[in-house]
């Protein structure tokens, strides 16, 4: 099992090859506008996942994964050339939802904040149900409210 420290240098190596070899071109028309976001290597160095994300259509992005699919053998092969590991680890690609997951976020931040909006306008308008102040305060005792003749007993 190797350290993390080699896994995360590998993961990084193979990102950049990938990317590289996705930029000067795949010959492969379905592929569209392709960002490689992420590397993932197993433990032992035997596996890498992919993350990429896909600017487009869900059809775009369909065809995308095809392509990626079909060509991972070459990528493959070309990180085999370009790292220094005795065995070149298997290629996964994985559509990675970091798009997704920020419009619902966003989505999500949008929603509290109108139900922010909503509640601060019914604090403007609302009263109590009781009491201004519903708790019970001690008795402040006057000197006056006292005979002399209780102070003594």
């Amino acid at each position: 099992m190797a350290d993390a420290a080699r896994a995360a240098k590998m993961a990084d190596r193979i990102r950049v090859i990938v990317a590289k070899a996705l930029e000067r071109g795949l010959k492969d028309p379905r592929l569209g506008f392709v960002t490689i976001t992420d590397v993932k290597v197993t433990g032992d160095l035997q596996h890498a996942s992919v993350f990429y994300t896909v600017y487009g259509s869900d059809q775009e992005r369909a065809d995308t994964a095809a392509a990626l699919k079909s060509a991972t053998g070459m990528l493959r092969s070309e990180v085999g050339k370009n790292i220094t590991a005795r065995l070149t680890p298997s290629l996964e690609f994985i559509a990675d939802g970091i798009p997704e997951n920020a419009a619902l976020i966003d989505s999500l931040l949008t929603e509290a904040a109108m139900r922010d909006a909503e509640v601060e306008t019914l604090k403007k308008t609302a009263q109590y149900a009781g009491d201004e102040d519903p708790y019970v305060k001690p008795r402040v005792i006057d000197e006056d409210d006292f005979d002399d003749d209780e102070l003594d007993d």
